[in-house]
């Protein structure tokens, strides 16, 4: 289990988080929903230990850092690096041996090609395998789907779902709504640096409700479209 007690973040005078309390268990799915700029970014940097910050985070069995599995919005790739070798510096980091690459090349990447010269969506993919392959417990992951191809969308939600059978941690954000429904056991909604609202699936509409703008007929119509 992951516990976070009253973790609170400040860039200078802005307080990003505010005395956020979660808990994550073994064999679930988290979703965590915001507006841009709302710190679910932040809040994922922190779990991931690359923010200093205030409060705890606690993991029962042992370093979280040590089993945690990282996607960033942006994933960096040294230059000069494949995609192969990409996989195997991760692996490494685990001390995981790296065997049969081309069938657990799941997204049929070009490995053997410089990883600074995918595309968007090709990057997020080789970043996601990698930390598949490293055999972590947690998963933290920032916007998994976004900048994906349709098929490949369908494999990760299928992946989500077989790490959840596996009785792994998955956190996960996103923006398209009908992927949370999908792969989540709970959703935390993250206003302004704070939890407002957490819902189980069979209240899951209240939070697609309350990211919903009610005003938003009237931005659009402000727009003077003809």
């Amino acid at each position: 289990m992951i516990q976070i007690l009253n973790l609170s973040k400040s860039f200078g005078n802005s307080e990003v988080l505010k005395n956020i309390e979660l808990s994550f268990s073994a064999g679930n799915v988290y979703g965590i929903v915001g507006e841009n700029g709302a710190g679910k970014t932040t809040l994922f940097n922190c779990i991931a230990g690359l923010e200093k910050f205030d409060g705890q985070i606690k993991y029962s069995k042992g370093i979280l850092k040590n089993v945690l599995g990282f996607l960033p919005t942006d994933s960096y790739f040294f230059s000069k690096i494949t995609g192969g070798e990409y996989l195997q510096l991760l692996c490494n980091a685990r001390n995981v041996e790296l065997t049969n690459t081309s069938e657990k090349n799941i997204f049929d990447l070009p490995l053997n090609q410089f990883a600074e010269t995918y595309s968007t969506g090709m990057k997020k993919k080789l970043a996601i395998t990698a930390i598949l392959l490293q055999q972590n417990k947690v998963f933290v992951l920032d916007e998994p789907f976004n900048g994906v191809d349709i098929q490949s969308n369908i494999l990760i939600k299928a992946v989500i779902l077989k790490l959840k059978s596996l009785n792994k941690i998955v956190i996960i954000s996103s923006h398209i709504f009908s992927t949370l429904k999908e792969t989540c056991d709970e959703l935390h909604l993250l206003k302004n640096g704070v939890i407002i609202k957490s819902v189980l699936p069979n209240n899951f509409s209240l939070i697609e409700e309350e990211l919903k703008d009610i005003n938003f007929i009237n931005k659009i119509n402000n727009l003077g479209l003809i």
